[in-house]
Parts: C-alpha cells; structure tokens; sequence
C-alpha cells in the first residue's frame, strides 16, 4: 500500500467515526387488536396465548407472520394469526425512512383480559 492510499484509507476511517448514529425507531401499532376468541374455546373458558413473530411492511402493513410460540390450541393460532391481517402499523424507521421489521406480538387470549391483554372477546352479545 502506497503512502497516499494508507492517508485515504486512515480519512475514511476517521470521518466514519464522526458520523451521528443512524436514529432507528420500531413500528407503532395504530389500530386497536383485532383478535377474535373462537367461541368453542370461550364456552368452553380455555384460555391461551400465541407468540407470533410479524413482518411489518415499509408502508405499516403486516406482510409475514409465524407463530413462534403455540398456545396448544389450533383455534387460538388460528385466531391470532388470522387478526395480523387488519393490523396497521406506523413503520419502523432507520434514519427517517420507513423500514421493514420483524418484531415479536404475543397475542393472550383470556376470559376475563387485563389491562395488557391483546384480545377481544367473542362476537356473540353479553348478557
């Protein structure tokens, strides 16, 4: 290496070390959890959560989804990943573009849900 390429290797380095960091931000849910408890499963006061990992598209939309963890109910699965579909999203950002990002959503189903609950009970009318 010549004398003038170790000079412009050792400035890229070090304006490279003066750069701010890159700010990047994760997605921000916008609409209220979709989630349907399947009526079989609410009659019958089983009570469950589903771990899903999400891809959350540039334009705030779910476009993938997995589930990684499984309630042990197909129903419960079902349902949680079925509701993915109407999630809306703020996208990530990286620098001030939207990015896409996969983040982890535990989706609990439970009969009497806590403040903290991502759930929704049956469609059917309360008494």
């Amino acid at each position: 290496m010549n004398r003038l390429s170790a000079v412009l290797l050792a400035a890229a380095a070090l304006a490279a070390c003066e750069r701010e960091p890159v700010v990047e931000t994760a997605p921000r849910q916008l609409t209220p959890p979709p989630f349907q408890y399947p009526e079989e499963l609410w009659d019958a006061g089983v009570q469950g959560k589903t771990v899903l990992s999400i891809r959350v598209s540039e334009q705030g939309t779910v476009d993938s989804v997995k589930v990684d963890t499984t309630s042990g109910h197909k129903g419960f699965d079902s349902a949680a990943v079925a509701g993915t579909r109407e999630l809306r999203f703020a996208p990530a950002t990286r620098g001030g573009a939207p990015v896409a990002r996969w983040v982890v959503l535990p989706v609990e189903f439970q009969i009497e849900p806590s403040d903290s609950a991502a759930t929704a009970a049956p469609d059917a009318a309360t008494p």
